[in-house]
């Protein structure tokens, strides 16, 4: 089964070949910006998980977790997408590469990862396998997988039935508790892919037994056409069929002709990528082979449920029996065209491998440990593959399709009023598995760490989610698909203008204006959506639901509170005030190239400071008899709810809601008021013509460093009071960021007994025990990278205007004085302490569990969680949320580059 010699090498077109190793990949990327070369024509898009999604939900109920299971799915044909382990497909995910596995003792054919619903999980959904995103670059030239395989029987029923018993107050039962990789064994699956050309692909499957005996392992690459022809008349049904000379060709309308070589002689098993219509059908006599035909015949050992010669899925399966140390490789190569080629003998990997290395050293240069270089890399890594194709019309969903029986119940079901809505794009997601789809708020994150390696990427991601297919009519951005109706706070400006700013950076100090000015045009739009449907009252107090912090506050702020008026909530204000400043931010950025942006700029200025007014006296029309949502006695902001009878009533629960306006922060330099005058006048008429509106400014008067003008919501004394709470340790500053929740509120829980009901807000530091939002409710106390973030930028924003001579003590209580800066670093340097080892060699994200060691030689394999408990570190939530949590390259990129 070893590898052929590849005699054709010389005809391959090989886009380094007179290039140096160094520049490869960069060259890539730009070929791809340019629209030279499509090298994303083929990526990690296909899915870990296509069953439960909202997409495949056609049942009556909107049940989506029970409406297409993990059961079902190896035997019924999805309908908008794939999955597949370790896998690849084109960007239309026409065609599909992955890998599936078995161990001669699971009950299933290891196609897909595995884990619990969100009814299943003592904390909602939750993956229960073990694997690792190792390695990639931007244009899929090299990726690396990690999946580590048990010899024993995979124990579904025990991991259902014991999460299923504990509640959210006890840990949720992992995969490494049921003792099934005891004395290791199990097998590491490596996969690798390296293309030699845009649509030439080498796979390479390496799989070692890590135990003490023999073992059997089935490798079966499965290589699969997306179901497209059971919906619509008129699809043709492509095809995988024999080639006379070796190998397979496939054939698609669209895609065109692609051929698979392969390693040694496997047996060939095809069967078609259609329904199990004797399962799920009432059909007991219909003819075969289905989607569920590889496992029947490998797992079942039903030689009737494939075939030997051609069908729309193909599995080349490959029988071996492992001692222990042992290590089997398998090579496959998937390429355009119809004519015969090798494998790679390893040259074109090698090759790969040493050009990722040359681009992550130009990326890390300045990061000298080498854990923070396998800490960037890693999360990377992920990121990359965390790349999906999201193909979902929502019109077509809920009308049903012209060859299946139409959905009942589903005129006024979810998502009814974005008909407009039609994806089939490749999009960032938060997670493969426990997030595959996108979430708007998560993928502007996303954008900031994906600028630094491929901006062209990025720029268009933050593009897409205002074109006309996803942005609704109105005006609204889509929030996720369980429902695009939700708003998530509004930072997609922020990721706008921070995107331009790396990637002009990247180019040499040229911006990219057409992107900036595109992606402007369409958020004027969106603010307007803002103010005309989230402030309820015209007070420029803003009510936007939970805004992604799930169970934060009292109530469930998606809906009414029970019994009380409107929620005004300081998060929601602050947010839009942060939004307010972004937009200044770009218009003046615009202006400075086209004067026709200085009024636009203007105006986003006094709508910054009618919310700054808002914000300290709703209602009071600046005499003082309003009511503010900065509580003077407790020196923190706080959502106010409307109480029957009039009047205000603050939620005194000292949560993130009230840190989210520090975010709200604008340096103007100097030059800017210069060189645009227009600008210059109208703030200067507003600022003395409205008084009571110049003095919420902070110092508008007094230039700070260089004279440079700051907006803020926080004056000098709030500003102080504020951080003074967050960088107690008592309170919000933990020793891995800053807390969703003061910890103050562990041993004094905030109650709230009004109109007959009681409502407790409690410290948790790691899973909450609120199920609010249900089993994904979170925010009560661990610490969120994505929040961190953006409280290290505006302390940054902060320090450029007050300067080296201003000094608060940190952490508070400790007489220790440092500027702003400083303390930015100490927070960022809390952050990167989550993924390093400690004094005792341990890396807190990965929990006081000894992890499993690499094999010998092998980089170690580290995770990137969605949120980390607030006391020990401990990742938590999704395992390999690389959305934003991957900021933390840019924490390290930045650190780097300001030493």
């Amino acid at each position: 089964m070893g590898p052929r010699v590849d005699e054709d090498r010389a005809e391959d077109r090989d886009d380094s070949r007179d290039a140096s190793v160094g520049w490869a990949e960069r060259r890539r990327i730009a070929e791809q910006g340019r629209g030279d070369r499509a090298w994303s024509l083929w990526g990690p898009y296909l899915s870990e998980r296509q069953w439960g999604t909202v997409r495949e939900d056609y049942s009556p109920c909107g049940n989506a977790w029970a409406a297409l299971t993990h059961e079902d799915a190896r035997s019924r044909a999805y309908r908008w997408g794939e999955d597949g382990l370790a896998g690849i497909c084109d960007e239309r995910g026409s065609l599909c590469l992955a890998l599936a596995l078995w161990n001669g003792r699971d009950r299933i054919l290891k196609e897909r990862l595995f884990g619990l619903t969100n009814q299943e999980g003592n904390h909602g959904e939750d993956v229960k396998e073990v694997y690792h995103y190792l390695d990639a670059v931007p244009s899929h030239a090299y990726l690396k997988m990690l999946y580590r395989y048990p010899q024993a029987a995979f124990p579904y029923e025990d991991l259902v039935g014991e999460n299923m018993r504990r509640g959210r107050e006890q840990p949720e039962y992992e995969i490494e508790e049921t003792g099934l990789f005891d004395g290791n064994r199990f097998f590491d699956v490596t996969v690798e892919y390296a293309k030699a050309d845009a649509d030439d692909i080498h796979a390479v499957i390496t799989a070692l037994n890590r135990g003490p005996e023999a073992a059997d392992l089935h490798l079966v690459p499965q290589l699969w056409f997306r179901n497209t022809w059971s919906w619509q008349a008129g699809q043709a049904r492509p095809r995988i069929a024999c080639a006379p000379d070796g190998g397979v060709i496939c054939t698609h309308d669209r895609l065109g002709p692609y051929r698979l070589a392969f390693d040694g002689m496997p047996d060939l098993l095809f069967c078609e990528n259609d329904t199990n219509l004797r399962r799920h059908g009432g059909q007991p006599d219909a003819a075969g082979p289905f989607k569920d035909g590889l496992h029947a015949a490998i797992v079942g050992g039903d030689p009737a449920s494939v075939r030997r010669d051609t069908g729309t899925k193909l599995g080349l399966h490959y029988a071996l029996r492992l001692a222990p140390g042992e290590t089997a490789r398998i090579r496959l190569r998937l390429s355009a065209g119809t004519r015969p080629r090798v494998v790679d003998d390893g040259s074109l990997v090698r090759r790969r491998v040493a050009e990722a290395d040359a681009f992550y050293e130009e990326l890390q240069d300045g990061i000298a440990s080498p854990d923070s270089r396998a800490i960037f890399r890693q999360a990377a890594a992920g990121l990359i593959w965390s790349k999906q194709l999201y193909s979902y019309d929502v019109r077509r969903w809920l009308e049903g399709d012209p060859l299946q029986p139409p959905p009942r119940g589903r005129a006024g079901g979810r998502n009814g009023q974005w008909r407009h809505f039609a994806a089939a794009d490749v999009l960032s997601m938060p997670d493969t598995w426990e997030y595959p789809w996108f979430a708007a708020w998560d993928l502007a994150f996303h954008c900031l760490p994906l600028a630094l390696l491929d901006p062209d990427f990025a720029k268009k991601q933050l593009l897409l989610l205002t074109r006309e297919w996803y942005m609704h009519p109105n005006g609204q951005l889509p929030a996720y698909e369980w429902e695009f109706g939700d708003a998530n706070p509004p930072v997609h400006a922020w990721a706008t203008y921070r995107v331009f700013e790396i990637d002009r950076d990247r180019r040499g100090g040229r911006g990219d204006l057409a992107f900036l000015e595109g992606v402007f045009h369409k958020l004027l739009i969106n603010f307007s959506w803002w103010v005309n449907r989230k402030d309820a009252q015209g007070r420029n107090v803003f009510q936007g639901g939970f805004l992604g912090l799930d169970n934060v506050g009292v109530f469930d702020r998606s809906r009414p509170p029970p019994g009380f008026g409107v929620v005004h909530q300081a998060d929601g204000t602050a947010w839009m005030a942060m939004y307010a400043l972004n937009m200044m931010r770009i218009a003046l950025e615009l202006a400075l190239h086209n004067d026709v942006y200085e009024s636009t700029a203007s105006k986003f200025f006094e709508h910054f400071l009618l919310i700054a007014e808002a914000m300290t006296d709703m209602g009071g029309e600046g005499g003082g008899d309003g009511f503010g949502l900065w509580d003077e006695a407790d020196e923190f902001y706080y959502d106010e709810v409307d109480i029957p009878g009039g009047g205000m009533l603050p939620l005194r629960v000292r949560s993130m809601v009230g840190l989210v306006p520090l975010f709200a922060v604008e340096v103007i330099e100097p030059s800017v008021l210069h060189r645009l005058p227009d600008f210059a006048r109208r703030l200067n008429w507003v600022l003395e013509n409205r008084p009571h509106l110049a003095q919420l400014v902070s110092r508008w008067t007094e230039g700070g460093v260089k004279d440079r003008k700051l907006l803020s919501l926080l004056r000098g004394h709030r500003m102080k009071a504020l951080l003074r709470r967050m960088l107690d340790e008592a309170e919000f500053l933990s020793p891995y960021g800053i807390r969703s929740l003061s910890k103050v509120h562990r041993d004094a829980p905030y109650v709230l007994n009004e109109l007959g009901a009681s409502f407790t807000v409690r410290y948790d530091p790691a899973d909450s025990t609120s199920n609010m939002f249900g089993g994904n409710s979170n925010w009560r106390g661990p610490v969120w990278m994505p929040m961190n973030f953006l409280i290290v930028e505006a302390l940054r924003r902060f320090h450029t205007y007050y300067g080296d001579d201003f000094r608060l003590e940190y952490p508070t209580g400790s007489g220790a004085m440092l500027t702003l800066s400083a303390i930015a670093d100490a927070l960022e340097d809390r952050l990167i302490a989550l993924f390093a080892r400690d004094e005792t060699g341990r890396r807190p994200a990965l929990g006081p569990r000894e992890p499993i060691a690499p094999a010998p030689g092998a980089e170690e394999p580290l995770l990137f969680h969605e949120f980390f408990d607030g006391d020990t570190g401990r990742g938590l939530g999704a395992a390999h949320q690389t959305g934003w949590t991957a900021l933390i390259i840019n924490l390290l990129h930045d650190r780097a580059r300001a030493r």
